[in-house]
């Protein structure tokens, strides 16, 4: 009994060794890094209906500066909860969850979205811009202005489980849809259009989605016996469709979806997952993701494998395999459940530890993911368990760039020029010529990489990057580390398709 005692502790010793020294060793120079901000219901941002205009930009900067602190380079901000709008839209009223009262627009004026871009870019951030497809109302009560659409063409909605939808099976909805996402990509900085699982709703138990008329009038060769089908086909065309329209306006700007975290159960289909869920994206959402992954009609895609590993109906390790298997070259993120952390009401896996440091730890065994996404802001900056505290000393230790998307072509980036130290006394300024790209070679940030003595050193090793910057200025007293001595600087430029440019010329200077 003794001995077997020793022999675990000494087994839990030395995987703490390994693991440690895993994670100190893990730092990838390109990953995306991000977090989701809900704001239906006010999950994350405004924490109150009706807050006034000043404290909202108030709490919105401080959560960026939080994860900027954070080495977050992405934000998922969620502008269309219900059909409704936290930007100036040509089609929605303004949304209910902004102001209190859907159609009223903030007072004084400004506009959330624009607001939002311009405060993350600042950070070197990205925008993805979250929108759901096809919800109109959350609550069962809810009140819609009488400006929306549905009081101008009801007979594009339906009621199902107390809620409202537009119906999928419309060719004006689709439509409609593309309009909402064009008026966006068109007028707004965005970086990326998202959609979270909400395709068709998730099945109310003992109703039928009343589509009957959709399908009655515009059933595009389906028979009565593959209204399955046809739904998938009403959802297939309008991912293809918005691919289209993005892409017609801003080549750059990337198409990503987060669906539920199981495409298929292998008793379902053989080419889906070992596992038991309940809940199907292509059975019970109609949402085809291995379709939109094999053709390309997305750009990347976000699992929510919010399990623990080891679980017996959905093991994460065992989707986070499926999916590294079946993202077909797409760059592959995975949605980590951030809430779950301490959860009275999950399984123990959530209460000891850090789960999520363990996911993490597990992901960097397969190299076709590409960073991690949380869900979502407010309890990901608690530092439940540690989390923040976990990613600061190991896996986001230095900044990151953002992946370069492979299902998108793009320029390659200019060279910024002229690199020089400015030193006035103590006061040390790195600067060089602003780079001046148009459309997807407008540039995102500079990347500045710092290299202890006289010569450029390795590129490719996150450690040397010191700073991320849309300015073409950076004043080194504010960077993380310590520069004292003699160091080489380079910088490069890295535009809206992501790519890094040539790097400058290196100088050397004492410091």
């Amino acid at each position: 009994m003794f001995s077997n005692f020793i022999s675990k502790k000494i087994t839990i010793i030395v995987f703490a060794v390994l693991l440690s020294g895993g994670l100190a060793a893990q730092q990838h120079k390109r990953e995306m890094r991000a977090v989701w901000i809900a704001t239906v219901a006010n999950i994350d941002w405004p924490s109150q209906r009706n807050l006034p205009p000043l404290l909202q930009r108030q709490e919105m900067r401080k959560m960026l500066d939080d994860l900027q602190k954070n080495k977050i380079n992405s934000i998922i901000v969620q502008v269309r909860p219900t059909a409704d709008a936290f930007y100036a839209s040509m089609y929605e009223p303004w949304s209910f969850y902004l102001t209190g009262h859907q159609g009223q627009k903030p007072s004084p004026f400004y506009d959330p979205l624009q607001f939002i871009i311009e405060e993350a870019h600042k950070r070197c951030i990205e925008v993805h811009a979250w929108l759901n497809p096809y919800r109109v109302t959350n609550t069962e009560n809810a009140d819609i202005n009488k400006e929306h659409l549905f009081y101008k063409r009801r007979d594009l909605f339906v009621r199902y489980g107390g809620k409202y939808y537009f119906d999928p099976g419309w060719d004006e909805t689709r439509e409609f849809l593309n309009k909402v996402v064009g008026d966006i990509v068109e007028r707004y900085d965005v970086d990326a259009i998202h959609f979270d699982d909400y395709f068709y709703p998730y099945k109310v138990a003992g109703e039928e989605f009343p589509d009957d008329a959709s399908f009655a009038k515009n059933p595009r060769g389906y028979a009565p016996s593959q209204k399955d089908d046809w739904r998938r086909n009403n959802v297939n065309m309008v991912i293809a469709e918005l691919q289209q329209t993005i892409k017609s306006i801003k080549p750059w700007v990337e198409f990503g979806i987060s669906p539920f975290g199981v495409w298929r159960n292998d008793t379902s289909d053989p080419r889906g997952s070992a596992t038991k869920a309940g809940t199907q994206n292509y059975d019970d959402l109609y949402a085809d993701i291995l379709k939109w992954l094999n053709e390309g009609s997305i750009d990347y895609v976000v699992p929510q494998l919010y399990w623990e590993i080891g679980k017996k109906v959905a093991d994460y390790q065992t989707l986070l395999k499926w999916w590294s298997e079946n993202s077909n070259r797409k760059n592959l993120y995975t949605g980590l459940f951030a809430s779950g952390l301490g959860d009275p009401e999950k399984d123990a896996a959530w209460k000891k530890g850090n789960e999520l440091a363990r996911q993490l730890q597990l992901n960097n065994n397969y190299p076709q993911v590409d960073g991690a996404v949380f869900y979502s802001a407010k309890p990901f900056l608690k530092n439940k368990q540690g989390l923040l505290d976990t990613l600061k000393n190991n896996y986001y230790k230095y900044p990151a760039i953002w992946p370069v998307n492979r299902n998108i072509n793009g320029v390659a980036a200019i060279q910024p020029e002229n690199i020089r130290v400015l030193k006035d006394g103590d006061e040390a300024y790195l600067m060089w010529d602003k780079v001046d790209g148009e459309d997807g070679n407008r540039i995102a940030c500079y990347v500045v990489y710092a290299f202890k003595g006289k010569k450029v050193g390795d590129m490719n090793d996150a450690a040397n990057i010191i700073a991320l910057t849309p300015d073409n200025c950076l004043d080194l007293k504010t960077v993380d580390r310590k520069i004292k001595g003699r160091y080489t600087f380079v910088v490069t430029a890295i535009n809206r398709y992501k790519n890094e440019s040539t790097p400058t010329h290196g100088i050397t200077r004492r410091m």
